[in-house]
């Protein structure tokens, strides 16, 4: 089998608007995404990285963080307004990862906190080390 782009999903929510509270969340989905992705988030196999965030959330873009991640200064980030649902998961923080894989390769998907409910299909036990 042969390359192709893949996408890996993932979410996270804060307990507050602050650069600190959405440094953390965007840290501990990105480390997740590697931990149940071994060996697979090469940046430079990365496509670009999409970051949506809900209107209550302004206090620093997430890819200013992931920018500072060793080798990701050159991975195409962008940032986006989720829209406004009524009654949608507040200070949510969602990601949409395009990265070139061989197609036989799984990927995993991370919902962590309250994200969680997003996606519970894809949610996964932990792995545990030997």
């Amino acid at each position: 089998m042969g390359w192709r782009v893949r996408a890996i999903r993932g979410a996270t929510t804060v307990a507050e608007n602050t650069e600190g509270a959405i440094a953390e969340a965007v840290i501990e989905l990105l480390e997740e995404l590697e931990r149940l992705n071994p060996g697979v988030l090469d940046p430079d196999e990365i496509v670009n990285l999409i970051f949506s965030v809900t209107p209550d959330l302004d206090a620093v873009f997430p890819a200013k963080i992931a920018r500072q991640r060793p080798g990701w200064n050159d991975v195409p980030l962008l940032d986006l307004q989720q829209m406004a649902v009524q009654g949608s998961l507040p200070r949510c923080i969602r990601l949409l990862l395009q990265i070139n894989l061989p197609a036989e390769v799984r990927v995993r998907h991370a919902y962590l906190r309250e994200a969680a409910e997003l996606r519970p299909d894809w949610q996964y036990a932990p792995m545990t080390l030997q």
